[in-house]
């Protein structure tokens, strides 16, 4: 259960076109995360495999059955919101036991299901607070659990940590992982953090103006990007590039080096520049370096690197590691 299809699926808002047409296939038990900017399209594909938006053409399959005109709830789907949508004056157990109640399950049923939950959610000792009682990540944890009780084909995930302080996003990435691997069910998380996406996903798939970019794990889009989109948008920091006769050298009309894959001397290398802001985070520092002929490039070294703002250093690519991109953009 949870293998979901779309078929050149489209979706359009009067004469605003927001997704042109979209292939994609979700194996059952996947973690997919979609990522990309702002307006991409991301929550929109999200709501229309939830059925919260009605397709404009094409055609959305889950387990083999058509549902591209069956309503949300026929559609064997659970969604976590952003927003946690719980019920300020019921307790713990009451939000996570309301779908149950909904659909008129026998109450010793609801019961074990609500204790489950609870159990695999840490939730145990809350139960009869209320949602006002609880911190963020408490709160989600209460709206993941409403939707674990449904037993659902595949869970969807609308930016469920964006309200949450960076800390605590940290450890529920953790807890959404782990869920994971328990109950083994296929979920598709929306979100514009590409780390978030790194970290959690068995397959990301990279969106852009309603296009898929590109699709894969997370170590294939950072190793092998297919395009100059993909390569700037996944990886932190993001990666350096590089045009004009820098960029001929290696017979490229751009190149891109990561931060980590740049060798730092004091004295020589194949590029010369000037030390501007150090950023000191501990284990790393990141040096923002003038480059003569390249301009302002990111590079990621140890923590206790001796350098300082002015000083003179040089720069050497791992030739290994150098990303080429021919005057469309795309990955030679």
């Amino acid at each position: 259960m949870g293998n979901i299809v779309l078929n050149k699926v489209t979706k359009s808002f009067g004469a605003t076109t927001v997704i042109p047409g979209i292939d994609l296939e979700i194996k059952e038990g996947e973690f997919v995360v979609f990522v990309g900017p702002s307006g991409c399209g991301k929550s929109t594909l999200l709501r229309l495999i939830a059925g919260l938006e009605d397709t404009t053409t094409g055609h959305i399959v889950i387990d083999g059955r058509d549902v591209t005109d069956e309503a949300p709830a026929k559609r064997g789907l659970a969604m976590v919101f952003q927003s946690y949508a719980l019920y300020p004056h019921m307790s713990v157990r009451n939000n996570i036991a309301f779908p149950l109640k909904m659909a008129k399950l026998d109450p010793a049923a609801i019961d074990k299901k609500v204790m489950d939950a609870a159990r695999v959610l840490n939730l145990t000792n809350y139960l009869d607070r209320r949602p006002g009682q609880l911190s963020g990540g408490q709160r989600q944890r209460v709206a993941i659990g409403r939707a674990i009780v449904r037993e659902p084909s595949a869970f969807l995930f609308d930016e469920p940590l964006s309200n949450l302080d960076a800390s605590l996003r940290g450890t529920m990435r953790l807890e959404i992982s782990e869920l994971h691997q328990q109950l083994k069910t296929t979920m598709i998380y929306v979100t514009h953090d590409q780390v978030e996406a790194m970290t959690m996903a068995d397959k990301i798939v990279v969106l852009n103006a309603g296009h898929i970019e590109q699709v894969g794990s997370p170590l294939e889009l950072y190793n092998k990007p297919d395009n100059i989109f993909v390569a700037g948008f996944i990886g932190s920091p993001r990666m350096n590039f590089a045009s004009g006769e820098v960029a001929a050298a290696y017979d490229a009309h751009t190149i891109g080096f990561r931060p980590e894959h740049l060798k730092l001397s004091a004295e020589s290398g194949t590029w010369r520049g000037v030390v501007g802001v150090a950023e000191h985070l501990g284990s790393d520092t990141f040096l923002h370096v003038n480059v003569d002929k390249i301009g302002m490039v990111t590079v990621r070294t140890s923590g206790d690197v001796p350098v300082s703002h002015g000083d003179k250093v040089f720069l050497t690519p791992d030739p290994a590691r150098l990303h080429k991109f021919n005057d469309k953009g795309l990955a030679q």
